[in-house]
């Protein structure tokens, strides 16, 4: 088995960063408005050299296994990186994803947006002094298009 498998079923199996942080900085939500799933990100801030900083990062998700193995890799990126890294980080998954068909891109985009979520979220936070939950839609479709469509008979 390939050291990439390997990796897969240990996301698959024990997922890092699962679950939620208490009392954290900001929470925000990826959704797919076709189907209901969603990815909730929490993060905790603090600033280190004046940057604001993912210090500790979770996740859940109401969705299927490859989203959650998604929320595993893209946390586990995240954890201790600047709201600049961050945002590289997003750009660098959504771009990714352009050349994947829809409905298997969708599960990591949906992770993606969320964790822009949880930093826009931050960000509107420090301005207003109230804490906001974001929740930022997909794009992309996770239903398989219909090549061909039958009558009852098959035909």
């Amino acid at each position: 088995m390939a050291q990439s498998d390997i990796e897969l079923i240990e996301h698959m199996s024990n997922p890092n960063n699962y679950g939620r942080i208490e009392d954290a900085s900001s929470i925000g939500i990826g959704e797919n408005p076709q189907n209901g799933e969603k990815v909730i990100i929490y993060i905790d801030v603090e600033y280190i050299d004046g940057k604001p900083t993912i210090k500790d990062i979770k996740f859940e998700a109401i969705a299927c296994m490859t989203t959650v193995v998604a929320g595993s890799i893209i946390t586990k990126e995240a954890k201790n990186i600047t709201f600049d890294m961050a945002g590289e980080l997003i750009s660098l998954t959504l771009g990714m994803l352009e050349n994947v068909p829809p409905e298997q891109a969708a599960c990591s985009e949906m992770v993606a947006v969320a964790l822009k979520a949880a930093i826009d979220g931050y960000i509107r936070s420090k301005d207003s002094d109230k804490k906001e939950t974001l929740i930022y839609k997909i794009e992309q479709s996770c239903l398989p298009e219909i090549e061909h469509s039958f009558n009852q008979e098959g035909e």
